[in-house]
């Protein structure tokens, strides 16, 4: 039985602040299409780290909808991001996610470009054929300290530029180009994306839901309720972290708290916090999950920094191994959670650090958290869902994320 249309523009008119969506921004194929036009169709999206692409000629690919792009290093060590349709026929020109190419060839007809995206061969075009009016198309790409961000509009998002300059001397000092990618897992939700990111901006569920991840959390970082039983906990967590951060900062490490979820086009969050135990890493012992660690930090104990960007990704530097995560939308109940950890390029694997251990807390917090959102997205189609209430002390970040979700499709999908 086929849907009723869904009037968009009527759903984010009513929306009540402090509660979770209506169902069809969860369950309809109108909004789904509008969430891939005007939501990643024209924000700066996490898709990859520069250990991706570590050499010149090196690649990856990444699909967002109907759109492949192509993600290379070229010759001169610059990483670039191109439409990954070849200007003849509009084959896929690289069919592969990874690999290393001297110059790209279009597996149909063999059309080839340089890293550069010119075109440098065309056979049996004819003398008036100019190549280069047929150039790869190239796609907007922003290196922050080593996350790969790009832009599918024409014109980007220009506040992007704040997030740079803010979160450039955050990341920087973990030196992400000196990394290699020990693991990656994909897995896919049978939810919807909005799901995935609500899920993610609170650990009212963390108690409940995360025995692995909260051994290295302090409870006190998840949101409280004021009462006289937690005002004391609570206070005395303020101060830890408060002199943590004069700590780390007189190091060098920034660490202070910035929130601009909801208040940017490009909305994003970062913090510092004090990891619990012994402190070191989100690992089951809270001991650094690899010996050798990143960049010239001399102590494992720094805490992580976290940083939350809209609309699809979130990142977790330790002193010993990152860890960073994508969403991509893969229909309007299915979604891609990408997942890499990040250590010493010159670690060795069995010496320095294990897939196994460096990967067990949030293997098993990704799949803990996989359940969740499906979960949720069942309950989403019953007719007796409706929207609830946030809670105001754990929930905000949900409240932040659904907030800037309404304000800029309001503002992109017109009257």
């Amino acid at each position: 039985m086929s849907q009723a249309p869904v009037n968009i523009r009527e759903l984010l008119d009513r929306r009540k602040v402090g509660y979770s969506l209506e169902a069809p921004f969860y369950n309809s194929q109108e909004v789904f299409d509008a969430d891939m036009k005007h939501i990643f169709g024209k924000h700066w999206m996490y898709v990859g780290v520069e250990p991706d692409v570590p050499e010149a000629g090196d690649y990856m690919t990444v699909q967002i909808g109907n759109q492949p792009i192509l993600i290379i290093r070229d010759d001169d060590g610059e990483v670039r991001a191109f439409h990954n349709v070849c200007r003849h026929r509009g084959s896929r020109v690289c069919t592969h996610d990874k690999g290393s190419t001297g110059n790209l060839v279009c597996p149909y007809h063999q059309w080839t470009y340089n890293l550069e995206g010119k075109l440098l061969f065309a056979e049996h075009m004819g003398e008036d054929f100019d190549p280069s009016k047929h150039r790869l198309k190239p796609v907007h790409l922003k290196n922050v300290a080593g996350l790969l961000f790009i832009c599918l509009a024409d014109n980007p998002p220009e506040d992007f530029q704040e997030l740079v300059d803010t979160m450039t001397p955050y990341i920087a000092p973990h030196q992400i180009a000196n990394t290699k990618i020990a693991a990656q897992i994909d897995i896919i939700e049978e939810g919807n994306w909005k799901l995935t990111m609500e899920n993610n901006r609170e650990c009212y569920h963390c108690t409940g839901n995360h025995p692995e991840l909260t051994i290295s959390l302090y409870a006190y970082s998840y949101g409280f309720a004021p009462s006289a039983e937690t005002d004391e906990g609570m206070k005395q967590y303020e101060e830890m972290v408060k002199e943590r951060h004069a700590k780390w900062e007189a190091c060098g490490l920034p660490s202070a708290e910035v929130d601009c979820l909801d208040t940017k086009i490009s909305g994003f969050r970062t913090m510092r916090m004090p990891l619990d135990k012994e402190g070191q890493s989100q690992t089951l012992s809270t001991e650094s999950a690899c010996k050798k660690l990143l960049a010239d930090f001399g102590d494992a104990a720094i805490g992580g920094l976290s940083f939350w960007t809209q609309p699809n990704s979130w990142h977790h530097f330790m002193a010993d191994h990152i860890v960073t995560f994508s969403v991509i939308p893969l229909s309007a109940d299915k979604t891609l959670v990408r997942t890499k950890w990040l250590v010493n390029k010159d670690a060795v694997e069995g010496v320095d650090y294990t897939v196994e251990n460096l990967t067990a807390v949030w293997n098993a917090t990704n799949s803990q958290d996989r359940f969740l959102v499906e979960e949720s997205h069942k309950g989403s189609k019953s007719p007796e869902y409706q929207p609830g209430p946030y809670s105001p002390y754990t929930e905000t970040l949900v409240e932040k994320f659904s907030n800037w979700y309404i304000n800029r499709m309001k503002t992109l999908i017109g009257d």
